[in-house]
């Protein structure tokens, strides 16, 4: 999953090194170092992409000289093999650092290699297409004991239990990282008649790392008066966006049917 840090300082020092002129710190406002590298320039520049090496654990790297630059962070994400940044300023503002591990061709064991990339580089470099983060496929699912007509999950080690909150829970390391509440087109509509149990509902997933209610039906089915018969279409409306504004943490997906849903 990827991971957001925040209220980070991107720090810049001269250091006296022909090959690695500049140390990069990114740390807290509190001076907890949350990156740091020795790198070949301020930035990338035309060049687009650098080569870096790590600042700790490596001994005899000469200490920097001064601080030539200072700059808030806005973004600060590791998803898979990589770093984004996103810093406060008008230009030069985004960036990625990726890591890469390689193997020895002569011996045993990995080295690493990180680049700095701007995000212009990104662009015209244009990478064979691939997913920026590699999941595995056997996956532990858990199914509520009450959900009639699950869905179903092929490769994966598939369990029912009665969950606390949620139809589908994915488990990893004995515990629950992600549920998935699902509701039919009409179990939505139901779920409108009793909106503040449903909240307290939704409220429990939320506690989750991961939540997700997925909705077996398109927006525009509410939308739909020859459809939806019980209510007006401004009470509809008014009853999802409620749902997104109390439920800020939630991840509401219209999947269209019941196949695509799964």
């Amino acid at each position: 999953m990827p991971a957001q840090e925040k209220n980070l300082v991107w720090v810049m020092e001269r250091v006296p090194s022909e090959r690695f002129p500049y140390r990069l710190t990114i740390q807290t406002e509190a001076g907890r170092v949350i990156l740091a590298l020795r790198v070949q320039d301020r930035w990338p520049g035309s060049r687009g992409n650098i080569f870096c090496i790590r600042d700790e654990g490596r001994s005899g790297l000469p200490e920097p000289l001064e601080e030539v630059e200072r700059v808030p962070v806005v973004s600060f994400k590791r998803y898979g093999h990589r770093v984004s940044v996103v810093l406060q300023r008008a230009s030069c503002r985004k960036c990625d650092f990726l890591f890469l591990k390689k193997s020895y061709k002569t011996k045993s064991g990995f080295y690493e290699q990180i680049f700095w990339q701007t995000e212009q580089a990104l662009r015209e470099r244009r990478p064979r297409v691939k997913l920026s983060i590699r999941g595995s496929p056997a996956l532990e699912i858990l199914i509520d004991r009450n959900e009639r007509y699950p869905w179903r999950f092929p490769g994966c080690r598939v369990e029912r239990e009665s969950l606390p909150a949620g139809d589908y829970a994915l488990l990893g390391n004995g515990v629950i990282q992600a549920v998935v509440e699902r509701k039919t087109y009409s179990d939505l509509l139901a779920a409108f008649g009793i909106l503040p149990s449903f909240h307290q509902r939704l409220n429990e997933m939320e506690s989750y790392p991961r939540a997700a209610l997925v909705i077996e039906a398109h927006y525009a089915d509410f939308l739909n008066p020859s459809r939806n018969r019980f209510y007006s279409i401004s009470f509809t409306t008014q009853a999802i966006a409620e749902i997104y504004a109390l439920h800020p943490h939630l991840q509401v997906v219209f999947a269209g049917n019941r196949k695509l849903a799964n």
